[in-house]
């Protein structure tokens, strides 16, 4: 079985990183619902997860709709 990673690690995009913190993660696919390139999915454990971080364009709509900021959009200066 898959555990579930519970410090926040970046993934790298190419506009920067996105910053996941599946402990906090309640699941509630808001930010799954939001993302226009489909970028996040849920995983197996109903927690966000980054499965297309090659087509994040930074919009940052995930991170505004996250209720209780899970999810990072760090960009590149």
């Amino acid at each position: 079985m898959t555990q579930v990673q519970h410090e926040p690690i970046p993934t790298h995009t190419p506009i920067g990183d996105l910053v996941v913190n599946k402990k906090w993660c309640k699941g509630c696919n808001l930010c799954v619902g939001v993302c226009p390139k489909q970028v996040l999915s849920l995983d197996v454990f109903g927690k966000v997860q980054i499965s297309q971080a090659e087509k994040c364009t930074g919009c940052g709509m995930c991170e505004t709709m996250c209720p209780d900021y899970v999810i990072r959009v760090i960009k590149r200066a």
